[in-house]
């Protein structure tokens, strides 16, 4: 019997997995993105990356710094292709000043933890989130070998 993928839904272009392994995700909140079209297109196509990305407030303002978006081949020539551009997200205005409010307290940062698809828009889910230590970050290992571990033994009883 050969193993099986978990199935990630079809509207999720790129997850940040290392954002929930670096940080404690406290709130979330779904944002849109202003995007170029040859950026669309290589979103399309995933071309994407969430690795080192974070959220910046600048003027009342969000904007998406890091995150990464490789241009395809077939891009234009007419037109400057910058995979790592700053990309403004668009937010409502009680969420800004939460996150605003939120980053202005120590020890707080804001991340993108995902880009999808909703409907024909593209949509960046940003967290409000606190640095983890090392010894947490050990924790959370030792839990998610645990947690395979009952699985496994609770798939060979079902077995037997």
């Amino acid at each position: 019997m050969s193993k099986k993928k978990p199935k990630t839904p079809d509207n999720v272009i790129v997850r940040n997995k290392r954002a929930r392994f670096d940080y404690e995700l406290l709130e979330t909140f779904e944002a849109g993105l202003a995007l170029e079209g040859w950026e669309v297109k290589a979103l399309r196509a995933g071309k994407a990356q969430l690795v080192d990305s974070y959220v910046l407030m600048k003027n009342g303002e969000a904007f998406l710094l890091g995150a990464q978006i490789n241009p395809l081949d077939t891009t234009s020539t007419h037109t400057v292709a910058d995979p790592t551009r700053t990309r403004k997200l668009l937010l409502k205005r009680k969420e800004l000043a939460k996150i605003l409010a939120a980053t202005a307290q120590k020890g707080q940062t804001c991340v993108c933890t995902q880009l999808y698809w909703k409907k024909h828009l593209v949509k960046a889910r940003i967290a409000l989130a606190r640095g983890k230590q090392s010894h947490d970050k050990r924790d959370t290992t030792k839990e998610r070998d645990w947690d395979r571990q009952k699985q496994r033994i609770l798939r060979d009883a079902v077995k037997q």
